[in-house]
């Protein structure tokens, strides 16, 4: 079964140069490295409308699991594996599990 991993960020105060490197070139991979998930990707938020979006950097993991409550326990218990950085503003991140519930039309 698959499933989203949607997690918001920020950069912490005048770090977003830091932040930006350390997502791109070394957190992805390792997220992908200690997890297993199949992929990851980033996004910036460039326009919206509607209710506001609470954070400007967006990453989406893809991940195969039968059971997604396991998703989030997986990832706290491997965090270990990775580095950490200041830069990433751990008071307003969030992370978010969505299941496939439909075909993907194209």
């Amino acid at each position: 079964m698959k499933h989203l991993v949607v997690v918001l960020t920020e950069p912490t105060e005048g770090q977003q140069k830091t932040f930006n490197d350390y997502y791109e070139n070394t957190h992805l991979d390792e997220v992908l490295e200690s997890t297993g998930w199949k992929s990851a990707q980033r996004f910036l938020l460039t326009d919206e409308t509607g209710a506001a979006c609470p954070l400007p950097y967006l990453a989406l993991y893809e991940v195969d699991t039968d059971d997604p409550k396991t998703i989030i326990p997986h990832l706290n218990a491997t965090r270990a594996k990775r580095q950490q950085s200041d830069s990433l503003n751990r008071q307003t991140a969030g992370v978010w599990v969505f299941s496939t519930i439909g075909e993907k039309h194209v």
